[in-house]
């Protein structure tokens, strides 16, 4: 069998998130560490490798039942068909191709944060030396809190009797990002996330399962996170 089902849902920055982007011709002054910004439109943006990336490190984690993450070539079978592998000649494996492909997602609510103050802010930081009591200063520029970001995924269908428990890891990896951060210096707060507004869509062949049924799993993930959409 083969199709493809269209993944949407929305994502929402619930703390100021910083995935940073080149700084190389940064002026004298300028912000030490800039976010990544979609050339196009100058706005912040959240690449797809970004997502991809944190969402297939927790769920090897969670998996494996161990905090120290592996060589992705050591990933557990479920992992390799949702995200890819580069196979491994060793053990007489080809690589595969990735079943979830995802988009780079750009904002969905930018003329609303341009009312309240701007897309971004500059929060300034200090490091001081515990032996040298030597200050070093910078600036790191955030995406702000209440930043919505309209997110697309393109599931492969492919084995009917894996459409269940695939979709099943995807809300797992999406409920671990939720407890966890996107982008750099989450340990100080930065980068929590909370998803909301799934939708499942069959763009092409046909799915043996009711989307419905598989939607349900997805709009558990809502019920995920650390703080309230509202709050």
């Amino acid at each position: 069998m083969y199709g493809k089902i269209l993944i949407k849902f929305k994502m929402t920055v619930l703390t100021g998130m910083h995935i940073g982007g080149s700084s190389a011709f940064s002026a004298i002054g300028a912000v030490d560490s800039p976010v990544i910004r979609d050339a196009f439109s100058g706005q912040p943006m959240l690449p797809g490798s970004s997502l991809k990336g944190k969402m297939r490190t927790l769920l090897a984690k969670a998996m494996k039942n161990h905090y120290i993450t592996q060589d992705c070539d050591n990933d557990p079978e479920e992992l390799k068909r949702l995200f890819g592998s580069s196979g491994n000649a060793r053990r007489n494996e080809n690589p595969k191709a990735a079943r979830l492909q995802f988009a780079d997602a750009f904002l969905a609510n930018a003329d609303s944060l341009k009312n309240r103050g701007g897309l971004t802010e500059v929060k300034f930081e200090n490091t001081i030396g515990r032996l040298t009591a030597v200050a070093n200063p910078r600036q790191i520029e955030r995406v702000v809190r209440g930043s919505e970001f309209t997110v697309n995924m393109v599931y492969d269908l492919e084995d009917a009797d894996q459409i269940k428990p695939d979709m099943e890891n995807i809300a797992r990896g999406l409920k671990l990002l939720s407890m966890d951060y996107l982008g750099g210096h989450g340990s100080r707060g930065y980068g929590r996330v909370a998803f909301s507004d799934f939708e499942i869509e069959v763009k092409d062949g046909d799915c043996p399962l009711d989307a419905h049924e598989l939607l349900k799993s997805l709009k558990e993930v809502e019920e995920y996170g650390l703080f309230s959409l509202q709050a």
